[in-house]
């Protein structure tokens, strides 16, 4: 096994997840099988209790774990499936350590950070190399170095260093290089200061991936060669790029392939980037554009979003479209109506999310779409609020709602889950991972999916209550999509609209490069048609006023 450590300096969210992520698809493009692991050194088992604005989005895996965003990096750009076992955070390591303590397992030992905790983590890290049966394997260090909590990480792999050697395992920094608007200069001393501080804990970087607005000139690249002790060709420029797609490229124009070749002492491959390469293009020129409104209540941070974003990429490069978003916090919708903001929106797209903040405001533009027959798409939360928006609007049941946000509602068309009504614990709770969804022929799921039965991935609490669902089919939402047991629903269409679907499952996390997921695809093409039937008509409009 060979090992490419990623770590980061100077402040977090310079991109250490692309870089991994960058990196490993350069390997696979050599023919090397390539797995990745992510360290978050908080106190959290998982990410599943977080808020989004704490850390992003939780993305969920096959097996129901619910990791860091910079997982959802790793499979996109990789083209793999990984498990919960790829994301080690403290609370799980310690909270292994302290349940082997209770059991007697240390002999009556002192327990302590070394070795046990830091014996912990290695043994997690070894268990998925194994499992992998990778040649690579990329772990990315989250936080920054020097905070305390990542000490322990740290410290694993000084000590997996010192016995696999250099030939097996390579240090990667990641640093800010800033440059000062008034001078002009690219300042190479906060890379100088997070290298002294890794180089204290026992630590020597090998390469350097220098992030900066603009590719680093020749001096400041000799400079921090010089004075952090690494090769110049492994200095590394991470400059500022159209899309998180093209970074890879970036990185393989400087060498740094050829570089991590040769110094892993891994088999001279030929590179194989050409499908990349056509991707990256459709991505940053596109032919046409498309706005699409994402109506949520955490848009102040995008990384919220991440996997949406990336699915309406993927789609939008496959149709050779640009998909700019609108960001709608459904709170300001409520104040200000949807007439306001989303009268030229393309497409109204309805995130997953939880509680009652801005439930409203989601309703109403998903009532927006509909009346409007602007195409709309509803994920999880999503999906349910267009449920409760038709029946109110359209059954006539006024108090139409889910138990979720009100308990007292006469008609709780969605309401929780039976195997959740005696849970208490909120992590690792809900309905998770992939599982299996049944599509009726002859349904534009169908069509999309092209076939009677898919896997996708949940995170949910409610459904779509069974004792509503004749009413609400033969008033005109058909749900051609349900769960093996023919109860839970799982997609539901209104047939004679240009494009009103939702999914209780969360098709974004299965969204790939060159692969879009099925339902974001058909989303985004109904978008496009639209845009240009309005354009038509605005044309049609003009010429007949220039005409008068």
């Amino acid at each position: 096994m060979k090992y490419i450590v990623v770590t980061g300096g100077v402040l977090s969210g310079l991109g250490k997840g692309i870089t991994v992520s960058s990196i490993g698809t350069l390997l696979k493009s050599r023919g090397f099988k390539v797995t990745a692991i992510k360290i978050d050194p908080y106190l959290n088992c998982d990410a599943g209790t977080m808020n989004p604005y704490q850390h992003g989005e939780v993305f969920v895996l096959d097996d129901g774990g619910e990791v860091d965003l910079d997982l959802g990096n790793y499979e996109r750009f990789l083209d793999i499936e990984l498990t919960s076992d790829h994301n080690i955070t403290t609370g799980k390591v310690y909270r292994s350590v302290i349940e082997q303590e209770r059991r007697g397992a240390y002999l009556g030992k002192t327990v302590q950070i070394i070795p046990h905790i830091t014996g912990e983590i290695r043994a997690r890290i070894e268990k998925i190399a194994v499992n992998s049966k990778a040649d690579v394997m990329l772990i990315e260090l989250g936080g920054t170095v020097g905070d305390i909590e990542s000490m322990p990480f740290l410290e694993t792999v000084r000590q997996l260093h010192m016995e696999v050697k250099d030939e097996n395992l390579v240090f990667v920094h990641t640093t800010l290089v800033p440059e000062m608007s008034v001078v002009g200069e690219q300042k190479t001393k906060p890379t100088q200061h997070s290298v002294k501080e890794l180089r204290t804990i026992g630590i020597q970087p090998d390469i350097i991936v220098g992030r900066a607005t603009r590719l680093l000139d020749k001096h400041t690249k000799q400079k921090i060669a010089m004075f952090c002790d690494v090769p110049l060709e492994a200095v590394i420029s991470a400059p500022d790029a159209r899309s998180i797609y093209e970074v890879p490229l970036i990185l393989e124009e400087q060498g740094l392939t050829d570089y991590l070749v040769k110094r892993l002492s891994l088999p001279k491959t030929e590179s194989n980037l050409e499908d990349w390469r056509k991707f990256v293009h459709k991505i940053i020129d596109p032919m046409e554009t498309v706005w699409i409104a994402i109506v949520g209540k955490y848009t102040n941070l995008h990384d919220s979003y991440l996997s949406h974003i990336e699915a309406l990429n993927h789609a939008g490069a496959e149709l050779g479209t640009k998909v700019k978003i609108a960001w709608i916090e459904a709170e300001d919708l409520q104040n200000q109506g949807a007439e306001k903001l989303l009268a030229q929106m393309d497409g109204i797209l309805i995130p997953g999310g939880f509680g009652e903040r801005g439930s409203e405001g989601k309703i109403s533009s998903a009532q927006f779409a509909r009346e409007n027959n602007i195409p709309f798409l509803g994920i999880c939360f999503g999906f349910q609020l267009a449920v409760v928006e038709f029946c109110r609007n359209v059954l006539g049941y006024k108090d139409a709602n889910s138990t979720e946000l009100n308990h007292n509602t006469k008609h709780p068309v969605i309401d929780i889950l039976p195997e959740q009504k005696a849970i208490h614990n909120l992590g690792g709770t809900m309905r998770l991972g992939a599982h299996t969804i049944i599509i009726k022929e002859r349904t534009l799921a169908h069509k999309l999916y092209g076939t009677k039965e898919v896997r996708e991935r949940h995170r949910h609490r409610y459904e779509v209550n069974p004792d509503f669902i004749q009413q609400i089919e033969q008033a005109g939402m058909l749900f051609s999509g349900h769960a093996p047991d023919g109860v839970r629903m799982e997609i539901m269409e209104i047939p004679n609209l240009r494009f009103h679907m939702g999914s209780q499952f969360h098709p974004e996390f299965k969204s790939r490069p060159m692969r879009p997921a099925p339902l974001f695809y058909g989303f985004v093409r109904a978008a496009l048609n639209y845009s240009r039937e309005k354009r038509k008509e605005n044309k049609a409009e003009q010429e007949l006023q220039s005409k008068k």
